[in-house]
Parts: C-alpha cells; structure tokens; sequence
C-alpha cells in the first residue's frame, strides 16, 4: 500500500484535473432539459476558466483552452472560432485582474467574474447576431449569466480545495 502513496501517477492525477475536466465539459455539452426546468443554464466552462486562470494559470495552457474553445463550437455547432475567441478573453481578463491586483480576495473575484461574463456573452451574442445572423434568445444569455454568477460561489469553494491540494501534493 505504501508504493501506492509514492507512485508519481497518483501525485500528479490532481494536477491534470483541470484540464481533464475543461475537456469533459466541452465534450459533453449538458443541459437540463430532461429536468424540465426552463430557464435554467449556466456555464460552467466560463467558472471553470475563469478560476485557474485566475488563481493557478499553470494548469490550463492556453493552447489547451483554445482547443477545447474548437471542440465546444463543433459540438454546439456554432461557427467555429468564436468560443475560442470568448475564452481566450476570459484568459485576457483574468491576466489584467492577476497583474492588477495585490490581495486576491473573493468577493473581488466575484464582481470581476460577472463583468467578464456579461462583456463575454455580449460579444458572443453580437458575434452570432449581426455578423453569422442566428437567431438568438437573448432573455437565454441573460439568465445563463446570472446563474452562471450565481453558481461561481460554490465552484469557487470546490476548486479552491483541489487547488490547495494540488499544492500540498505538491510540496510532499
């Protein structure tokens, strides 16, 4: 049991988790229409970016982001480029908030994230809108906004313990 422990592939799963799960939400691109709740949507993609960039941008690259942004439009089936675009801006963003800032603290994080996540739902819906003209559901982008805000609290909450355990695996 104790060469489990000192096994590299079990000291480093945790590092690769947030790739594995940036890649796992764009593969499987989930909604709750089964649950038959209308009107709710939020995206989990943009929390998911919007932290590790934030607070441990080593561990999603941004060629990997730009790639599940690929993926994402495929299996969305939108043109392709655009969620790239939208997320390689949440990575800008999240750059300027780390360079800017001198304590990260939560609640500014938290303002931060739905500043960014309304500039980048209305880029993507005048993107989609006037340039490709789809038809788009703007009471939709709306409410994936504000619950996408909502939920950043609790995914906050989660991928700060992976994060701090990935540290202390770390530093073992």
């Amino acid at each position: 049991m104790a060469s489990l422990n000192k096994s590299t592939f079990f000291r480093s799963f945790p590092s690769y988790l947030p790739i594995i799960l940036l890649f796992f939400s764009v593969f499987n691109e989930f909604d709750f229409n089964y649950l038959k709740l209308d009107y709710f949507s939020f995206n989990f993609i943009f929390i998911l970016i919007f932290f590790w960039t934030l607070r441990n941008p080593d561990y999603l690259g941004y060629f990997s982001i730009f790639l599940a942004g690929i993926i994402n439009d495929v299996v969305i089936g939108i043109p392709i480029g655009i969620s790239s675009f939208c997320y390689l801006l949440i990575c800008a963003i999240t750059s300027y908030i780390r360079q800017i800032t001198l304590s990260p603290k939560f609640i500014n994080d938290w303002l931060s994230f739905i500043i960014a996540v309304l500039l980048i739902n209305s880029i993507q819906v005048i993107i989609l809108d006037l340039v490709f003209l789809y038809q788009v559901d703007y009471m939709d982008y709306l409410i994936n906004s504000g619950f996408t805000f909502l939920f950043y609290p609790l995914f906050f909450i989660l991928f700060n313990i992976l994060n701090n355990n990935i540290s202390n695996k770390q530093n073992d």
